[in-house]
């Protein structure tokens, strides 16, 4: 129930700012992670991090209630936002409960009137420290490029099962979550 009570809040409230994905996607990525931890802070057993200064740069994003501090990887849930079928990126190789919500961003509104923002899977797994590999940064003394990161290895695979929502209407096709189109 605390999923999908999630599910409708990071749609309702992120149809307002399609417009900032097609600016900076990474930042709408980020945003569906932010609303999705906001969502899970008030529907579930988990609570955001409430020390402010350092909520947005630790791991986790949310503790089991009542854990302690810093809570152990078994009480830990970090969310993870990607418009990607199943690639997973973090900033952190932590052993804990990782949420990967799967977004869609549709402005035609073809999957549901009115929503342009869709949710279409939603796993749940625990990930060991052996489960990431690190992703060199390629930022230099020159500029540009990006902070290094860790990916999951063979994500396909690792999240397989891992589903606990997924929407029947939307295919994987040339590696992109894309509505299904009954008409053709």
């Amino acid at each position: 129930m605390a999923v999908k009570k999630a599910i409708a809040y990071v749609e309702r409230e992120l149809a307002d700012l399609v417009d900032l994905y097609f600016e900076q996607a990474n930042v709408f990525s980020a945003l569906v992670g932010i609303y999705a931890t906001k969502a899970l802070d008030v529907n579930s057993v988990y609570e955001k991090r409430r020390h402010k200064d350092k909520a947005q740069t630790q791991f986790p994003d949310l503790k089991r209630r009542g854990s302690r501090e810093p809570p152990a990887p078994e009480a830990s849930l970090e969310c993870k936002a990607s418009k990607r079928p199943w690639a997973v990126q973090s900033h952190y190789d932590h052993p804990g409960w990782y949420i990967i919500w799967r977004y869609l961003v549709d402005p035609t509104c073809s999957l549901e009137p009115a929503k342009p923002v869709i949710i279409w899977r939603v796993d749940v797994v625990f990930l060991e420290k052996e489960d990431w590999k690190y992703e060199k940064s390629t930022a230099g003394t020159a500029g540009g490029g990006r902070t290094h990161t860790f990916g999951l290895w063979k994500p396909a695979s690792r999240l397989r099962g891992k589903a606990v929502y997924k929407r029947e209407d939307v295919a994987i096709m040339g590696g992109k979550a894309v509505p299904v189109n009954s008409d053709v």
